[in-house]
């Protein structure tokens, strides 16, 4: 479908990659992978047709379509979110113009048996069939299902965009881009302003898509659920594997085990001939071997090393003060804005050490009760912070708050203290500020840049309760193993605003869910909280157990626990019947629609059919009520699966 042949792009006089080539086939779901500056975002624009290489082609057919999300861009605040999406179809809106002229020029005419009629009612009917096939027909339920899917509300549809953060406007330009159904999909870093809800949404939409999507992300879950071709990008040249993230990084390993083996041969060979022409380089017996040997060395290829950190940097963060047992209590917490209830009744306990996650669609009162905590707004009810408690805040506003004139190594030089000063450099590599980019300024530095050093000037004051609102939007992978590491050896209380499972897993043991104005806890990883919750939304989850005081009773006595159980398995097995039930009557519905459908486009088939402006209207009517009813089914199948 899209051909890439022998690419080249030089910045300066080093190319950052050249003679790359690969195909990009029809349904192929590729994750672009690499270093920091290996050039991943750049092969996105090329595709993209936004930036020109250096040499080589990019070969597509001309009917081929091609959309693009990249990681920052210039955002429009004209219209409502409904508008704005809207833009997405705007071929659909000229398709319609279209019909509509060619509908008014068969109203007016009446030379019914004249042949200029009849090519008329012909191009009509071809138009119409575009028209549907198109999707003018229903294309507002999609419109509202992608936009609900990335966590809009449908009271959300008619605000002024401005009125919305960057992160949702970016969300407001991915469901333009998913709309219009390109035959290539290029997305940068799509998950940085998704909630877990969302970006689950969109593994299953790519999933079910069919179609080629090309992307850059550091979540390592979302692309092993997305992706099945792996290509990597490094020492200025790619290597393709067609398979998954997690199976590429095995199929990796091995080879790069192998390059070391040919390197070491290749090392012994290159010594052992350098010892021969050494030895008898002056003896004339011997003028005709040395000189063999010296051109073999010329036209020896040098085995090339795939690029891996070897480094054993280990983080940890500077040991505090013992705080109290219970470093936070809430009882019957509440806040609200304007009269909007943000949450109420969040009861919830803390201990010294515990590392928990706050999840949940944005919104629902995250960052909200991060901030009570804090003490910046104020709230009703009961917020205890415990004895000798010192708080580490990162959220996103940190970054605006570094002085500009310093440059990175001494905003860091400022902080660090004692041995860990020796490793400053080391540090500032780890987070992607090596070489030349530890002397910059922090007034040239880009949002992501200066949240990546804000989050090195926490990890290295002393603390012992950490709030990091998601502290790995700007991290890649190697940076979040380290910052995961040097949390998980944290002898402190973490609190972790995070939509990163893979950064979550094995780090917390606790999920506290926001979500129809309640907070509930969840013992046990995330990955156990998603398996509670069963794909079910945040709002439709029961009330789960939390903890009021530190004295509260653990759990019920055993046979009041044992009745529960039985209860809520006949409940469960209960629902499950009717949740059956309305997955069979979905599926009879949709049958019965494509049935009246295939009945209609045979009669539209013929030439009375054609003429008949009405059977058009009816076509249009049921492929809206089979879209919908295809909706309906869908989310049946998936609560029943939950």
């Amino acid at each position: 479908m899209i051909s890439i042949e022998n690419l080249k792009v030089e910045f300066g006089a080093t190319p950052l990659f050249q003679g790359v080539s690969y195909i990009i086939n029809p349904k192929d779901r590729i994750a672009l992978v690499g270093k920091n500056g290996a050039g991943k975002s750049t092969m996105l624009k090329i595709l993209a047709g936004l930036q020109q290489p250096t040499d080589g082609t990019v070969s597509m057919p001309k009917d081929i379509s091609v959309c693009y999300l990249p990681q920052v861009m210039k955002l429009a605040d004209e219209r409502t979110v409904r508008e704005e999406t809207e833009l997405a179809f705007a071929h659909i809106g000229r398709q319609k113009a279209l019909l509509d002229k060619l509908a008014a020029e068969l109203a007016e005419r009446t030379d019914y048996e004249s042949e200029a009629y009849h090519e008329l009612i012909d191009r009509f009917t071809r138009e119409n069939e575009r028209f549907q096939i198109i999707g003018g027909a229903n294309y507002h339920a999609e419109m509202e299902q992608t936009l609900c899917g990335l966590g809009f509300r449908r009271e959300d549809f008619d605000r002024p965009t401005s009125e919305f953060s960057g992160g949702w406007r970016m969300r407001i330009e991915l469901a333009k881009l998913l709309l219009q159904h390109p035959d290539v999909l290029l997305l940068d870093e799509p998950t940085n302003h998704l909630d877990i809800e969302s970006i689950q949404w969109l593994e299953d939409f790519l999933a079910r898509n069919g179609k080629a999507v090309v992307l850059v992300s550091h979540d390592r879950a979302f692309i092993n659920n997305v992706t099945n071709r792996t290509i990597e990008i490094t020492c200025g040249t790619i290597h393709d594997y067609r398979v998954k993230y997690d199976e590429y990084v095995v199929l990796r390993r091995e080879r790069r085990e192998q390059q070391l083996r040919a390197y070491e041969n290749q090392q012994k060979e290159i010594a052992d001939i350098t010892d021969f022409i050494e030895r008898f380089r002056y003896k004339p017996t011997k003028a005709i071997q040395v000189q063999s040997r010296i051109k073999q060395l010329e036209k020896m290829v040098p085995v090339v090393i795939d690029e891996e950190d070897r480094s054993t940097l280990r983080l940890k963060f500077r040991p505090a003060q013992r705080s109290g047992s219970y470093p936070v209590i809430c009882e019957d917490v509440a806040k609200s804005y304007d009269g909007h209830l943000v949450f109420k009744d969040a009861n919830l306990t803390i201990r010294r050490g515990e590392k928990v996650a706050f999840v949940g669609k944005n919104g629902e009162g995250k960052t909200t009760l991060v901030k009570c905590i804090m003490g910046e707004i104020p709230y009703e009810g009961k917020l205890t912070l415990g004895h000798n408690v010192e708080i580490g805040y990162f959220a996103q506003n940190q970054a605006q708050l570094l002085d500009e004139e310093l440059t990175v190594f001494d905003t860091i030089d400022r902080v660090a203290v004692g041995d860990i000063r020796l490793k400053i450099r080391d540090i500032l590599g780890a987070f992607m500020f090596g070489g030349e980019a530890s002397d910059k300024k922090v007034k040239v530095l880009s949002g992501g840049e200066r949240s990546r050093l804000a989050m090195i000037k926490l990890l290295l004051e002393q603390v012992n309760l950490l709030i990091l609102d998601e502290p790995t939007n700007h991290l890649d992978m190697r940076s979040k193993d380290v910052l995961k590491e040097a949390i998980r050896e944290f002898d402190g209380t973490v609190i972790l605003v995070s939509h990163d499972r893979e950064f979550l897993d094995g780090l917390v043991t606790k999920v506290y869910e926001f979500g129809g104005g309640k907070v509930r806890e969840h013992l046990g990883g995330i990955y156990e909280y998603l398996e509670k919750r069963g794909g079910g939304t945040f709002d439709s989850q029961p009330p789960m157990v939390t903890q009021k005081t530190p004295g509260s009773p653990a759990s019920p006595e055993p046979q009041k626990a044992g009745a529960i159980d039985y209860a809520a398995r006949k409940e469960q097995a209960k629902a499950q019947r009717k949740l059956q039930k309305r997955v069979e009557d979905c599926e009879k519905r949709v049958a019965r629609i494509e049935a009246e459908l295939k009945e209609l486009e045979e009669w539209m088939a013929t030439p009375t059919g054609a003429a008949n402006a009405a059977l058009f209207e009816q076509y249009a009517r049921l492929k809206t009520t089979l879209a919908e009813a295809e909706a309906e089914w869908e989310e049946a199948m998936m609560a029943l699966e939950g």
